[in-house]
């Protein structure tokens, strides 16, 4: 099964790994894992003044603090991954890696905002449920 992992760093990354590696019937040496760290653009007239080259190596070193601990972590657990960075609307970016990657399942940790925080900010969990084609395994 090819899983795409959807990453943001917090510790419901964390648990969403935890519980992945807990289930082998989920994380097993046949399967595939397609980390992705999805990070909202930095806006343009701060990229102006910056410039394109500093923004860049920004948005890489913050994909780096977010992936390198998860690579080592399924490295130690011996299982099959890639991993990848986008900046745009997390929503949007994990939908689309799932339907460009031919992911069979997304697994992805919540922040349990619950229907209030919803109702006020939104969720991406909420949204991906939504528009996934694929089953998606929430983790809190």
């Amino acid at each position: 099964m090819k899983v795409l992992f959807a990453a943001d760093g917090s510790k419901y990354t964390k648990k969403a790994l935890a519980f992945l590696v807990t289930h082998e019937s989920l994380a097993g040496p046949e399967d595939e894992f397609v980390i992705l760290h999805v990070q909202a653009p930095v806006p343009p007239r701060v990229k102006g003044l910056l410039g394109t080259a500093a923004v860049n190596s920004y948005h890489e070193d913050e994909a780096q603090k977010v992936l390198k601990p998860i690579e080592a972590f399924l490295k130690r657990h011996k299982l099959r991954f890639t991993a990848r960075w986008k900046v745009g609307s997390p929503t949007e970016e994990i939908i689309r890696a799932c339907t460009k990657e031919k992911a069979h399942m997304i697994v992805m940790g919540t922040h349990g905002h619950g229907l209030f925080g919803r109702a006020l900010m939104g969720s991406v969990a909420q949204r991906v449920v939504t528009d996934s084609e694929v089953p998606v395994l929430l983790v809190k």
